[in-house]
């Protein structure tokens, strides 16, 4: 009767974890219709994270990332990509700086990891 019970509890909490991060993609794909449309006056590379590619990891990353006014980036958001390719990204783009501008402005920003052959 324990494992019975043990088993359901489980099945619920992955049901829960599972629907949770759905709905958080769900918004996050509603927040991508801005552009980030100000003007990138220092713009950094990802580093190709060592492990990717050892086991060949392609792909693109995508952020959606917010900008203060003062032109640097207050935060980074995963919107897309393998886990292995994200924390390159969001160190890269958190080194960027904008032109400063009168509000915070948001929108989407995509890396393409290709390994060399």
């Amino acid at each position: 009767m324990n494992r019975y019970v043990s088993f359901n509890f489980r099945s619920l909490a992955v049901a829960i974890l599972v629907c949770t991060m759905y709905s958080s993609l769900g918004s996050a794909q509603q927040k991508t219709q801005s552009d980030l449309t100000r003007r990138v006056k220092t713009q950094v590379q990802p580093t190709y994270p060592e492990l990717a590619r050892r086991i060949n990891v392609k792909g693109t990353v995508k952020l959606m990332v917010t900008v203060g006014a003062n032109g640097s980036v207050k935060s980074t958001k995963v919107v897309g990509g393998h886990p292995l390719l994200v924390g390159a990204s969001e160190d890269a783009v958190r080194r960027w700086k904008f032109e400063p501008a009168t509000e915070e402005s948001t929108g989407i920003v995509e890396f393409t990891f290709q390994p060399n052959d």
